[in-house]
């Protein structure tokens, strides 16, 4: 994983940032580079920068070494120096891809993984992502057609935004704080979409349309399949030149994917201990349930203790590096950010996540008050469209501020759309539940158990994967699960920062997502200082419960009435 820039200039002009004083002149390229430097972050093994002078063109890249260690330098180019490619992120088919291009190509040795998009273009043009599946965001430059191609994965795994300067030129950043300086428009790039076209005329398409997002499906659940499918995607988002470490919370999520890697780990190499870690505050929830599983596996497990007060010091910082203002979004994500600086102090590049689980089965405790199956389902495709404003932004931000590359195996596409295809019957928790599974283990309390979140996953899993009191445990939204102190905490906090005065005229300071606690205005705030203007706010959207079930409009798991709380 990595940073992208990359700049399209219709009138060759660079745009001076407007934080830079000097009144010299500065080339595209000169420009281009020093924007890039704020999400070096992203990439702190090596700056790459191709400067096409007479198209306008400039790429750049940020990388963080994972696969083709000592061959992946980019931009990467083809054969022939015209076609030039900036990736961030994994192209995880990209052995069987460049076996069928090596048939081909007689001469043909990737790079690396990345290296088959080029020849994926060559051969099918736009057309090349039916072919790549992954986690990736990337720009493409044809300069005999002066041609641009740009995407970004199905779910938004890999951040992506796109931006237009006074002049016209066309930006695209990993991150939002390369562009705040140059442009007057910025704005996400939505998942599951392609950018292309010459640069005075870009069209945007959606490429990633399964029939799922249209409608329910009907396929029944094949529990056998079910494990069949995840460890597949474990196994495809093992591949690295580097070791790979695992998060380790403690939940059924991170647990299963923990517990699968360290499985085909040890199918060629029998003693591993795959090295897992868990955050928390003294005495949390989470380290009860992570050391279990961790002994369980056998796995090299480290836990991080950190205090409110450490917490807090933070905000600021996780704002700047997340570029959001969401509440749940901050909560969460100051903890995986002290996290992700842990791991990376260890030597750790890679790590495995259980994100997107809760997405794609219903592992939300406000999936309880779904009123209908059909209802569940489309809050299910609602949530995963916007996993690149909450989850996904949370997981890739926190943990690249660090150059720590987060990978997330449930969302693997072709596993999502198994899952997707299932009837929400047979995966919305509670009384509408119609699963008949082979497998129902009970735990202690039975009544827990009764089609509780994520039912089918649990019952899939329920032969020695991890311990049964893990796979019967609860929801726990990592905010709660760090310590039930913490969002009381924080929110508190920031609450005290807001005067009864500045929140009273919330709706005339931010029109644009109107904060509706001081909790909401004090991180709101903050965000205006980092990245102004109404284009930087509207790229935010705020995770809340669906109030209109009966729900809450609190975004803690533990303000649904279902939670129980494991002390």
């Amino acid at each position: 994983m990595c940073g992208i820039l990359a700049v399209f200039s219709n009138s060759r002009q660079a745009v001076k940032p407007r934080k830079y004083k000097s009144c010299r002149l500065q080339s595209l390229r000169e420009i281009s580079f020093q924007q890039s430097r704020n999400q070096r972050h992203r990439g702190p093994d090596d700056t790459g920068v191709v400067n096409v002078e007479q198209d306008g063109v400039v790429l750049v890249h940020e990388r963080l070494s994972i696969i083709g260690v000592h061959t992946g330098h980019q931009p990467l180019k083809s054969s022939d120096g015209s076609v030039m490619l900036i990736v961030n992120g994994e192209i995880y088919n990209y052995l069987e891809l460049a076996a069928e291009i090596a048939n081909k190509r007689s001469d043909y040795t990737p790079k690396s993984d990345s290296n088959v998009i080029v020849e994926m273009y060559e051969e099918h043009g736009i057309g090349l992502l039916k072919h790549i599946t992954g986690m990736f965001a990337f720009v493409l430059y044809d300069t005999k057609k002066q041609f641009i191609l740009m995407a970004r994965d199905p779910f938004g795994i890999i951040p992506m935004y796109r931006g237009q300067d006074q002049e016209g030129n066309t930006w695209v950043a990993s991150e939002l704080k390369c562009l705040v300086d140059v442009c007057s428009k910025v704005e996400s790039v939505e998942p599951g979409t392609m950018i292309y076209g010459q640069a005075n005329n870009l069209k945007s398409e959606v490429y990633y349309q399964p029939a799922w997002l249209r409608k329910p499906l009907s396929q029944p659940t094949d529990l056998r399949m079910l494990c069949q499918k995840l460890e597949e995607a474990v196994r495809s988002h093992l591949q690295a030149d580097v070791e790979v470490g695992a998060l380790l919370s403690g939940g059924i999520d991170s647990s299963l994917i923990a517990a699968i890697a360290t499985k085909i780990i040890r199918e060629r190499k029998p003693n591993y201990r795959l090295k897992t870690y868990s955050i928390g505050l003294k005495g949390a929830p989470d380290f009860k349930y992570s050391r279990m599983v961790a002994d369980f596996i056998g796995s090299d497990h480290s836990e991080v203790i950190f205090t409110v007060e450490e917490g807090l010091d933070y905000i600021r910082d996780v704002i700047y590096s997340l570029e959001t203002y969401d509440t749940t979004t901050v909560r969460c994500s100051i903890p995986m950010y002290l996290l992700a600086r842990y791991i990376k102090g260890e030597g750790i590049k890679v790590i495995l996540s259980g994100e997107g689980s809760d997405e794609i089965f219903g592992g939300y405790l406000y999936f309880f008050k779904a009123p209908n199956p059909k209802e569940f389902h489309h809050e299910l495709v609602s949530r995963i469209q916007k996993l690149h404003l909450t989850d996904c932004l949370r997981a890739n931000k926190a943990s690249m501020s660090w150059g720590l590359e987060l990978r997330v195996p449930f969302l693997d596409t072709a596993f999502v759309n198994h899952v997707m295809s299932i009837k929400p019957e047979e995966k919305i928790p509670g009384i509408h539940n119609t699963f008949q599974g082979e497998v129902e283990k009970q735990a202690t309390n039975s009544s827990s158990t009764s089609k509780m979140e994520k039912y089918i996953l649990r019952c899939a899993f329920a032969n020695n994967y991890i311990p049964d009191e893990v796979i019967w445990r609860q929801k726990e939204q990592f905010s709660d699960g760090v310590g039930y102190s913490w969002n009381d905490s924080i929110r508190r906090y920031a609450t005290a920062q807001v005067t009864d005065e500045e929140f009273a005229k919330a709706a005339e300071t931010f029109p644009i997502n109107t904060p509706k606690t001081k909790e909401a205005f004090y991180y709101r705030a903050i965000f205006e200082e980092m990245f102004p203007g109404e284009h930087c706010a509207r790229t935010v959207k705020y995770w809340t419960p669906r109030t209109d079930w009966g729900c809450p409009e609190e975004p803690s798991g533990r303000a649904q009435s279902v939670h129980q709380e494991h002390q």
